[in-house]
């Protein structure tokens, strides 16, 4: 792994109950009934450990709603990068996967 390269993007399923949590809503008002719900975040600890540290509150975000399911088909050919380039495409994937 390149130095510098330890920032990982990933995007995690979340339950329906973001429909009831303004804090998803308000960025997705055109959701579409029947549409996945999806989170896209970044990390500099594996995928399965800011999941674990979200659940635990550790690093609170709106991921606590998670169902567990990653989706690396949409993320894992960035992996790893610099933190400057995975906050660029975690930006990128949101917009992406809300165009979607």
């Amino acid at each position: 792994m390149a130095r510098g390269k330890h920032y990982h993007v990933y995007v995690i399923e979340l339950s329906m109950e973001v429909l009831d949590n303004a804090r998803f809503m308000r960025p997705n008002p055109d959701y579409q009934d029947g549409k996945p719900f999806a989170y896209v975040g970044m990390t500099d600890c594996t995928r399965m450990c800011a999941l674990a540290n979200t659940r635990q509150g550790i690093r609170p975000t709106n991921m606590r709603s998670g169902l567990g399911g990653l989706f690396p088909e949409l993320y894992a050919m960035y992996n790893p990068q610099t933190y400057d380039r995975a906050r660029s495409l975690e930006v990128e994937l949101e917009i992406d996967l809300r165009e979607d």
